[in-house]
């Protein structure tokens, strides 16, 4: 278990703005490129303060890493609410939403246009320098509605789905602070998408809805 001492890359007061996402220049994937049905983003979904307010909630939690295979990833993670065993492949319970992520679940959920109620899980994710996530879709057992909040510095978020013929098609979403993306449909269900190494600290807020258990 850690706990991580946040740096933040901004003022509070006088509305300096925190760090901009990296500029990566041109799409350095090859494909035709072509935006994710499904895929939603927003700018601002909170304020400065309110990021600051959630950084320094943030560096109190204890977060561990994700073990897939055996072998540890960068990233470190807290789940609440609704947690999922990788070698199971199942869903299970975990601590409750905690009171300071119930406001921002309730802004998630009006991106989402869900009720926030059914964000039955939030992943809180910490990403130190040069922590990546590798290509995937999120696993059947949660919903069709993903909603994530970046926090303290931005990245780029990638998408690729392999269309008729073979051709490889693909996107690339910058993810500033503050900022949420939406993942329905297609961009949910039939596009795998990833995140290459972030160049500075960077939190991440993921809400998930069980799935439909079919009758």
């Amino acid at each position: 278990h850690r706990r991580i001492e946040c740096r933040f890359a901004g003022r509070v007061n006088g509305g300096g703005p925190f760090e901009d996402p990296p500029d990566t220049g041109p799409m350095a994937m090859r494909g035709v490129i072509e935006r994710p049905s499904g895929l939603s983003y927003q700018d601002d979904l909170i304020t400065v303060e309110e990021e600051y307010e959630l950084l320094a909630r943030f560096a109190q939690l204890e977060v561990t890493p994700l073990v897939l295979h055996g072998v540890p990833s960068r990233r470190l993670t807290r789940h609440f609410g609704v947690g999922y065993d990788f070698g199971t492949r199942g869903t299970v319970e975990v601590e409750p939403v905690p009171d300071f992520l119930l406001g921002l679940r309730e802004r998630a959920a009006a991106v989402g246009r869900v009720d926030p109620t059914t964000f039955v899980e939030a992943l809180v994710s910490y990403y130190p320098p040069g922590a990546t996530i590798s290509w995937h879709k999120d696993v059947l057992a949660f919903g069709g509605v993903v909603v994530g909040v970046s926090l303290g510095s931005g990245c780029a978020m990638r998408f690729q789905r392999t269309a008729a013929g073979g051709e490889r098609r693909v996107f690339e979403q910058q993810l500033a602070p503050r900022s949420a993306y939406v993942l329905t449909g297609a961009a949910r269900w039939t596009w795998q998408h990833s995140i290459p190494p972030v160049a500075q600290d960077r939190w991440s807020v993921t809400f998930r809805q069980l799935a439909r258990r079919r009758s």
